[in-house]
């Protein structure tokens, strides 16, 4: 089974392994998605060492692609949200996250994207929130697929897709 499935996840501080452990087996399941196809969790860089996630990814041996606010927020999302943004200065993380870890970019700088297709990225799962009675915290996940398997550098992509940077699907 190719490995081609990020799941970007946010979370409140303190979020469990277990309740977003639990948060990916529903969202899978509900959406008729593998988990042995999960590549890897995506999130905004203040979250890297965050106790739940990091626990997760040893768990599960997946990576944690993490990312800047200014990357995430140069990507247009089907549904951004206005608390995330005021709260961490993004309109979305899950959704950004996701696409641009199954976009596979590496040291990408900040440009808007046209689109998702432009990124050869299927979304598959658009953001979704969790939370458990009883437990503390909240995850929303979104799910991308890479549409290919091989990496690009951003060097790569630009040299590919410049006309991009001309174009913005978020102008005012």
């Amino acid at each position: 089974m190719q490995q081609v499935l990020w799941v970007g996840i946010g979370c409140k501080r303190g979020t469990s392994w277990q309740l977003i452990d639990r948060a990916i087996e529903q969202i899978f399941r509900e959406n008729q998605l593998i988990q042995s196809a999960i590549a890897g969790l995506a999130t905004i860089d203040t979250k890297a060492s965050e106790v739940g996630l990091v626990e997760l990814c040893n768990l599960r041996n997946l990576p944690l692609k993490t990312f800047s606010v200014q990357i995430l927020r140069s990507v247009c999302v089907p549904n951004p949200a206005t608390i995330t943004d005021h709260k961490v200065g993004t309109p979305s993380v899950a959704e950004a996250a996701a696409i641009l870890a199954a976009a596979q970019l590496t040291s990408l700088t900040v440009f808007p994207f046209t689109s998702i297709e432009e990124l050869r990225v299927s979304f598959l799962v658009p953001k979704q929130i969790f939370r458990l009675q009883g437990q503390p915290g909240a995850v929303t996940l979104a799910v991308a697929q890479a549409s290919h398997i091989m990496s690009i550098t951003e060097e790569e992509f630009r040299s590919q897709y410049a006309w991009v940077q001309a174009k913005t699907l978020c102008e005012s």
